[in-house]
């Protein structure tokens, strides 16, 4: 047994503790600090996030800090209802990621003078308030010539003296400690692979219910973010054909690169080749992963370029990006109304194929917009064998895919949207969605529904 240390701490918590204690400051200075980081031009036009961190700290500083957690959290600020299900909807979890980003953000901008900061540590949702100066890089646990030894020392305390073994209890000890990991493994194991119990509002939710079927396989495609930036560095387009005979990851001819030299194109065709996929479409993955899994669906999760055209010929598909990054996207196109096309340079747009009374015939996404608007499309369509379906996530950027993903995450619009399109016998058609949202920080804000279509 470890002794309890009460004579002495490790050295540097006395430096960190006044550090800490100093940066918490009066509830009043954290409550100013809380309203100048949510009128910040950084949340000027994240309404949710500021509501998300006000809701936190305030709760913080009436010192509920046990009643913050996801379920009050989805409650509270997102209207879910009490018994809602967190692990199928990530709501708050995604909001909360979106909120770190947005404080790192705020902290590096305007707020980088500021003498306090607050953190939200992963795995949790309780503000930290703390010095921007308390934690040093160059500090190592309040002494930076420590060895790692001196370290260690100072932080354990003391072991007592440990009266010797005898024979017995020494040749079982590793059997029985042994088994007792054996047991706990298997516990894990069964804890893993149970079965969950869904409530009943999931079981029978409009759209996810009906996407996402028990012992259907669904598909889900990671887009090529490696083929994004080919497009944008050689200007050159590569359709689903190219793309299945892989020859512009191996020849160089033909690529219209300004000045071009060898190590240029060696560069190029070294990038095309790599296999990349951004965090925004890896986050949206997870989600739909976690979603189809607890309906009881058979999920696999594909890289684009690992794929060919005989894997989307049964069972539930989901295609993540853009045709400039998950080319597999052309082979839904033709029955669409909204397509996205991209020049490579300074423009991306929404082609409305059919517009109605007063919509234009696209909607543009300049990259140099000072608004930094992005659209994002949602296409719930049937697959290509007509015996399931197809759900196609795609945007102008990857904001405009974060706004799609969000959108569907989020009940308090996404339902009223379903019963706004829904068939009177209560029955869900196929539908587009179009989305606009603005780019922040790499975030989507902002968002709204500008056009819609269904399919009978």
């Amino acid at each position: 047994m470890i002794a309890p240390r009460t004579d002495r701490e490790a050295p540097g918590m006395q430096s960190r503790r006044p550090a800490q204690l100093s940066a918490a400051g009066s509830e009043g200075a954290r409550r100013e600090l809380v309203r100048r980081i949510v009128h910040s031009p950084t949340f000027a036009r994240s309404e949710r996030l500021g509501t998300l961190l006000t809701y936190i700290c305030d709760m913080a500083f009436k010192g509920r800090e046990a009643e913050i957690n996801e379920q009050k959290i989805g409650q509270a600020v997102f209207g879910r209802a009490q018994d809602y299900d967190s692990a199928v909807d990530g709501i708050v979890r995604s909001q909360a990621s979106r909120l770190r980003q947005r404080l790192e953000l705020y902290f590096q901008q305007e707020g980088a003078d500021e003498p306090v900061r607050i953190v939200i540590p992963r795995g949790g949702y309780v503000p930290v308030f703390e010095s921007q100066t308390a934690f040093s890089p160059s500090q190592s646990v309040g002494n930076p010539t420590a060895s790692i030894p001196e370290i260690c020392s100072s932080i354990v305390a003391p072991i007592p003296n440990i009266h010797p073994v005898d024979p017995f209890h020494r040749r079982w000890l590793p059997w029985g400690l042994s088994l007792r990991l054996g047991l706990m493994l298997l516990a894990l194991w069964f804890h893993d692979h149970r079965q969950p119990s869904l409530p009943a509002a999931i079981q029978t939710h409009p759209f996810w219910s009906h996407l996402f079927t028990k012992n259907e396989p669904v598909l889900l495609v990671a887009p090529d973010s490696g083929l994004v930036l080919y497009h944008g560095m050689s200007g050159k387009e590569i359709d689903l054909k190219e793309y299945l005979e892989g020859g512009y990851r191996s020849e160089s001819n033909g690529l219209p690169l300004t000045n071009p030299t060898a190590p240029k194109q060696d560069w190029l065709l070294d990038l095309a080749n790599r296999r990349y996929t951004s965090i925004v479409d890896l986050n949206a993955i997870l989600s739909l992963r976690d979603r189809a899994r607890t309906l009881g669906s058979d999920v696999s999760v594909r890289y684009a370029r690992d794929l060919r055209p005989n894997d989307f010929k049964k069972g539930t598909v989901v295609l993540l990006g853009a045709y400039t990054a998950n080319p597999w996207v052309e082979l839904f196109e033709n029955n669409m109304n909204f397509v996205l096309k991209d020049d490579y340079t300074q423009y991306m747009w929404v082609l409305n194929r059919n517009p109605r009374k007063g919509e234009p015939a696209r909607w543009v996404s300049n990259r140099s917009d000072p608004q930094r608007r992005v659209y994002g499309v949602v296409a719930y369509v049937p697959n290509l064998a007509g015996d399931s379906d197809a759900l196609l996530l795609e945007g102008t950027g990857m904001s405009g895919t974060e706004a799609v993903a969000d959108f569907l995450n989020d009940d308090a619009r996404l339902l009223p949207f379903l019963n706004q399109i829904g068939r009177p016998d209560g029955t869900l058609p196929h539908f587009e969605l179009l989305i606009e949202a603005h780019n922040m920080g790499a975030s989507a804000v902002r968002s709204q529904i500008v056009s819609w279509r269904t399919v009978n």
